[in-house]
């Protein structure tokens, strides 16, 4: 069995380098007072403004299988600060095929006249092409998945982790 799905384990780039291992040394480089992590819960936005807080609901949202609603509110972000035209046209393509388009891989949950709008706004490509789905995403988030974080396990334990006892 091991052998089979051994197609599905993450290999090393190259011998002897543990990318999982510097991805836990960063993280908890940034790891938060508890303190810090209260803060989260007074908006989805301090949350999201926190490296470490926006690694911890990206983690929460994959163990509940909707992380796409997050990466197509970080995508629409991303599409904001684009300023060459040219760019902006393909990433809007791109968005809009990967998260709004009808059976897409990472189809994000819009009410039709959303997404019909979303859809009329690619004839004149801008910066605000998104704003109505990105609005309706990040409203969902912050009434559904947001509060769930902040009673979920992961959460908790960050915001009540014991300090480490003083050296005697």
């Amino acid at each position: 069995m091991k052998n089979r799905l051994g197609i599905f384990r993450r290999r090393n780039e190259s011998p002897g380098a543990n990318p999982a291992s510097k991805l836990d040394k960063v993280m908890k480089s940034l790891k938060p007072s508890p303190e810090e992590a209260l803060k989260w819960g007074e908006s989805l936005e301090k949350l999201l403004l926190h490296k470490y807080g926006l690694a911890a609901f990206r983690a929460f949202l994959r163990t509940e299988f909707s992380e796409e609603n997050l990466e197509f509110w970080l995508a629409c972000e991303e599409y904001k600060k684009i300023k060459s035209q040219s760019k902006m046209v393909s990433k809007a393509k791109k968005i809009f095929a990967e998260y709004i388009a009808i059976q897409s891989c990472k189809e994000v949950n819009l009410y039709s006249y959303t997404r019909e709008h979303t859809k009329e706004n690619l004839q004149n490509i801008n910066r605000c092409c998104f704003d109505l789905a990105q609005k309706r995403i990040y409203g969902l988030m912050e009434k559904d998945s947001y509060p769930r974080f902040l009673r979920s396990e992961l959460y908790l334990d960050i915001i009540n982790q014991k300090k480490p006892s003083p050296p005697l």
